[in-house]
């Protein structure tokens, strides 16, 4: 039997939740991302090794905190490697009427996916990188990877309807571009309750915002 490829999957956290966010569906938010990640993998081909979700907890709204760190302890039940960022507060200030507001920045999500790719590859621990974003600011990384290690590819994998960055898809090339559709989505969902698969313990419940419809 032919060696498959190691692939690992870099997932871009925010960038898939406000892509599946617009399309109203909020039942497709409790995803499981070892499931998604299969269709874009020929098992024949392929063998899946690691995946990293980066994010980070919006620690000012309670309850999109606590569903967000449901759904970060059912990534994990399913193999996927947390990386967390961070918020940062900065003051604004209307010009036009004086008033002033605290607004939060994320910080962190791209400059970790862009090490973490890189690391990755100098440590050899894929033949080839799958990422989940259609952000431009990761073409750097990507075009680092490709040059530093020829034998070694990337696959970019856009959110549902959110089309591709044009600088990467330059890079990586037409054959190494794919999209993700609602009907991967809707096969890939965890269940209500999701059990650790050691103890067989209940590690997190689907929040009722995320119920599909009846």
């Amino acid at each position: 039997m032919a060696v498959r490829r190691r692939v690992e999957c870099f997932v871009d956290g925010f960038n898939l939740y406000h892509a599946v966010d617009n399309l109203k569906r909020p039942h497709l938010k409790w995803l499981d991302l070892r499931k998604l990640t299969s269709f874009f993998m020929d098992p024949h081909v392929h063998e899946l090794k690691s995946i990293f979700y980066f994010s980070a907890i919006a620690t000012w709204l309670p309850q999109q905190s606590a569903r967000h760190r449901q759904y970060v302890e059912a990534l994990k039940s399913c193999g996927t490697t947390p990386v967390m960022g961070q918020f940062k507060a900065k003051d604004k200030r209307c010009n036009s009427c004086g008033a002033r507001w605290v607004a939060h920045e994320e910080k962190e999500t791209d400059v970790n996916i862009a090490l973490w790719l890189i690391n990755r590859a100098y440590k050899n621990e894929y033949d080839e990188a799958f990422i989940v974003s259609r952000d431009s600011d990761l073409t750097p990384a990507v075009k680092m990877v490709l040059e530093e290690f020829p034998n070694k590819q990337i696959k970019i994998i856009s959110p549902p309807k959110a089309g591709h960055s044009k600088e990467m898809g330059k890079l990586v090339g037409d054959k190494k571009l794919a999209s993700i559709k609602d009907i991967h989505l809707e096969r890939s969902l965890f269940p209500a309750q999701v059990v650790d698969p050691d103890t067989k313990l209940i590690i997190a419940h689907r929040p009722s915002q995320y119920n599909p419809p009846t």
